[in-house]
């Protein structure tokens, strides 16, 4: 039962919406930013290659691996509470990483910043969700997944006009204000609730972090290493084991951080298949087209960036709207377009990308690709919402979340292992061949995900959370 409010304090819907946005748009504006700032950083710090893709990686694992644990701990010691101090943990975590002298000292600071992303990154749905009643619901969610896309967006574009403009230490400075800003008006304006549970489960904590930490640390270092290595095969077989072992302790205690029972609601199921089939496909292949302007056609970072703005940009705009519709029609007819839309872009886009492209043949494939996941952002959030009690709701959200980033993660691993097998950077044309060859296996991904997609229930089928009983209810038996 979600413990209620104190007394002096009132739910703020809209101070509630802006200041999760505020958050929300940090911690996924520095899940792609750092991406181009690595030739600058490797000028100024050296390193291997290898040590600057763990500048990224590290935030990736600690983020993935934590998501659950984030939303656990918040619904255990309170979610504004712990969603503050998510967000203070990101703040310093970024000054850190403006300050590293080396690039061991970067990493760190990156997986702090990871650390600090999975506490807030959950909590922001579940805090928005006890905010606004299920009639406004929608807009709210199409705000949250229009300013989720805003960060996806800006990202490339972002870290590219930083770096070339100032240094690529700003990428990082930008986060210190922002959090100086939004830390106080969190204390002041959000109301504090709690989980179910008030019993914090550790044992299945340590078993999920360790077996997500072993399944997406094997699957970030299968493409360098190799995926029948010694390191890569112990780290995904102990992963697994690990985490049978967290399915077998969350099935037998009485207060489980995961409830398995959150499997047996079609829409929960359905809904996580979704996310994990749509950040699979459309993360894997954005990772690749991402660089194609700068590695295949010669383009500036921000020039690179400016140029996928027509696909990461449209959920700024359609999300809010699909969020609305989700309200009306029901989130399955939305993802099932939304992939569908999503899978034929990246099709488009493997039969038509060349060295000598021209940019107008590829806006059309782009502006579909964007207006796909739009339409799957906010009504899979609304899904899972809708699946579970609303004091489960941050359970529902952290799980949700892992599954997704595990399904990017894992994009980009296999993606990036066959665009090696058919290609790679050695020349504009190699690249080229390496990305057309990598881009079918997302777009077949996304097919599937939105045939599960349609197992999602309608509307109209949709079993709502129960009401509370008044003590009055409560004492009328109810008839077998």
């Amino acid at each position: 039962m979600t413990s209620p409010a104190p007394p002096t304090q009132k739910s703020r819907p809209g101070w509630t919406l802006a200041i999760v946005s505020v958050a929300l748009f940090m911690t996924a504006l520095d899940n792609l930013v750092v991406g181009v700032a690595l030739p600058s950083i490797r000028t100024d710090l050296g390193g291997s290659l290898e040590s600057l893709e763990w500048t990224v990686n590290a935030y990736t694992l600690s983020f993935a691996v934590l998501l659950i644990t984030g939303a656990a701990l918040g619904d255990r010691f309170g979610r504004k509470r712990m969603f503050t101090l998510g967000l203070g943990l990101f703040t310093l975590s970024s000054a850190a990483a403006a300050l590293a002298p080396t690039v061991d000292a970067l990493i760190a600071a990156r997986a702090v910043q990871g650390a600090g992303a999975a506490m807030v990154t959950p909590l922001t749905l579940t805090l928005l969700a006890a905010a606004f009643p299920g009639e406004r619901r929608g807009l709210a969610l199409g705000v949250w997944a229009g300013v989720s896309g805003l960060g996806v967006a800006l990202g490339p574009f972002v870290g590219g006009a930083v770096v070339e403009g100032i240094s690529w230490h700003w990428i990082f400075w930008l986060n210190v204000p922002t959090g100086l800003i939004a830390i106080p008006l969190a204390v002041r304006y959000l109301t504090e609730s709690h989980g179910p549970e008030a019993k914090l489960d550790l044992p299945g904590l340590g078993l999920i972090a360790a077996g997500l930490f072993g399944i997406t640390f094997g699957i970030v270092r299968g493409q360098p290493l190799g995926w029948t290595s010694a390191t890569v095969l112990t780290s995904l077989v102990g992963g697994v084991l690990l985490l049978a072992a967290f399915l077998a302790w969350e099935h037998r205690t009485s207060a489980p951080m995961l409830p398995l029972r959150f499997f047996r609601s079609r829409g929960f199921s359905a809904s996580s298949g979704v996310a994990f089939a749509m950040f699979f496909g459309v993360f894997g292949s954005i990772f690749l087209l991402s660089q194609f302007f700068q590695s295949a056609q010669g383009y500036s970072p921000f020039e690179a960036g400016l140029r996928t703005l027509p696909w990461t940009g449209m959920p700024m705009i359609v999300a809010p709207i699909a969020g609305m519709l989700s309200d009306r029609i029901g989130s399955r007819p939305l993802m099932a377009t939304g992939l569908a839309l999503q899978a034929g872009a990246i099709t488009w886009l493997s039969q038509v990308a060349s060295v000598d492209v021209a940019y107008g043949s590829l806006v059309v494939p782009f502006i579909m690709g964007g207006t796909g996941m739009a339409l799957v952002f906010a009504p899979s959030a609304n899904a899972i919402l809708a699946s579970v009690k609303p004091e489960e709701a941050g359970q529902a959200s952290g799980a949700n979340n892992a599954i997704r980033e595990l399904g990017g993660v894992m994009g980009v691993a296999v993606l990036a292992s066959v665009f090696s097998a058919r290609g790679g950077y050695t020349s504009p044309q190699a690249f080229v061949d390496g990305m057309n060859a990598a881009l079918p296996y997302g777009a077949a991904v996304l097919v599937l995900g939105a045939l599960v997609a349609l197992l999602v229930p309608g509307r109209d089928t949709a079993a709502p959370a129960p009401a509370r009983p008044t003590p009055e209810e409560a004492r009328v038996p109810v008839p077998a």
